[in-house]
């Protein structure tokens, strides 16, 4: 059994140790080196491992198995040497911070609402947390003002090892069932819970506790949160956006969100402009196809045009057209995306010899067809002059 230092002190950052075991990983393509003492938390209960190093070796991973702690080394180290291990503490920290806010906010939803914490992941940016219920905004916002105000008590966060006896008569969170001796963690008044990882002594080291997204997730609700020095980071980001967003707009910040529903407006009047525009232009082509001659085609070149008004030409020109009616969207050089569209001939049956010249993929209906092709406008139109007819006349 390894010595688990971070039980006795979570600030713990440096230790001697010697070492027990070292094994080559085939799997982990790394040494798994056994010391008989360390810092080093491993992955457990949704945290990633602590990373750092031990004789100035990286620690690539930290796992436990059967209360043995193995660190993932790229290099050996010698059985019975004695070695000094350093944890990153400022990760460190910030793990504890997210981890401790964690338990403030799911006793929270667990006191009001009566959801528990059914999944939790922290990751090295966010953290999520799974709850088995829903939330209007309003009352997430009245969790996130109470768990602040529980950072600010400055409370003494507690650790301990119940008896059997004693845990039996508890009330405590648990994502499930418990074999053998349990760690209870309280934060009083606000949350008692099973847990494994180490934690801040006082709330008041959590720092600001900012709930910044919740969405649907199997059933239930999934709650993104970042604390302390997370949190900060994060409104610094998010400032820098805001600014840089009200400068672009000429807006003070704090009136950028409605500088922005006006530009939207703004863009969707010219969007329906450039529609009505492009339908015009695209009516005149289609009067331009007459009454319909045997075996005509007609086809458009384009750089860029909205897509449902293509489909609407091709639609159109293909009952007016004696051939085939087709638009093409692009240029020689990016490619284009094609319509293609004949009550006259089969087009499935046409995509086929019409790839095998030009690259590209398509497909659809026998009166209609669309899809992506590489080629200039030259060489596509020639191709339908001379081969626009082969696909079996419907």
């Amino acid at each position: 059994m390894t010595e688990k230092l971070y039980y006795q002190d979570s600030y713990q950052k440096e230790f001697t140790a010697l070492v027990v075991g070292c094994e080559w990983d085939e799997k982990k393509g790394c040494y798994g080196i056994v010391l008989n003492r360390t810092c080093f938390f491993p992955e457990e209960g949704g945290q990633y491992a602590d990373s750092g190093t031990v004789r100035g070796i990286l620690v690539e991973d930290v796992r436990e198995k059967d209360g043995v702690i193995i660190h993932y080394m790229k290099e050996a180290l010698a059985e019975g040497s004695e070695v000094c291990g350093r944890i990153d503490f400022g990760e460190r920290f910030s793990q504890m911070q997210q981890h401790s806010g964690e338990h403030i906010v799911s006793g929270l939803v667990h006191r009001h609402f009566g959801y528990d914490n059914v999944g939790f992941h922290l990751g090295r940016e966010l953290v999520t947390m799974d709850f088995n219920g829903s939330f209007t905004r309003e009352q997430l916002q009245t969790v996130e003002q109470e768990a602040n105000e529980a950072v600010a008590a400055n409370l003494v966060i507690r650790a301990e090892y119940p008896s059997p006896e004693e845990l039996a008569q508890m009330d405590y969170r648990s994502k499930k069932e418990l074999s053998g001796q349990v760690r209870i963690v309280t934060v009083p008044g606000y949350d008692v819970c099973a847990c494994c990882a180490p934690h801040v002594k006082r709330t008041g080291e959590i720092g600001m506790v900012r709930l910044i997204d919740a969405a649907r997730h199997k059933g239930g609700t999934r709650v993104t949160m970042v604390c302390g020095f997370r949190a900060l980071a994060d409104y610094r980001v998010k400032e820098d956006n805001v600014l840089e967003i009200s400068r672009l707009l000429s807006a003070k910040p704090y009136e950028a969100a409605e500088a922005v529903k006006r530009l939207q407006r703004e863009v969707q009047q010219w969007k329906d402009k450039l529609f009505h525009m492009q339908s015009r232009y695209l009516n005149q082509k289609a009067e331009e196809l007459g009454a319909g001659v045997e075996g005509q085609h007609f086809l458009l070149f384009e750089e860029d045009l909205d897509k449902n008004t293509a489909r609407r030409f091709v639609d159109t020109g293909m009952r007016r057209c004696g051939g085939i009616c087709g638009i093409f969207l692009g240029n020689d050089r990016q490619g284009y995306q094609y319509i293609l569209g004949s009550q006259h001939i089969n087009l499935k049956d046409l995509l086929i010899d019409f790839h095998g010249k030009f690259p590209g993929k398509g497909g659809g209906k026998p009166e209609m067809v669309q899809g992506t092709v590489t080629g200039d406008c030259q060489g596509l139109s020639l191709w339908f002059e001379e081969n626009g007819r082969r696909g079996k006349e419907k």
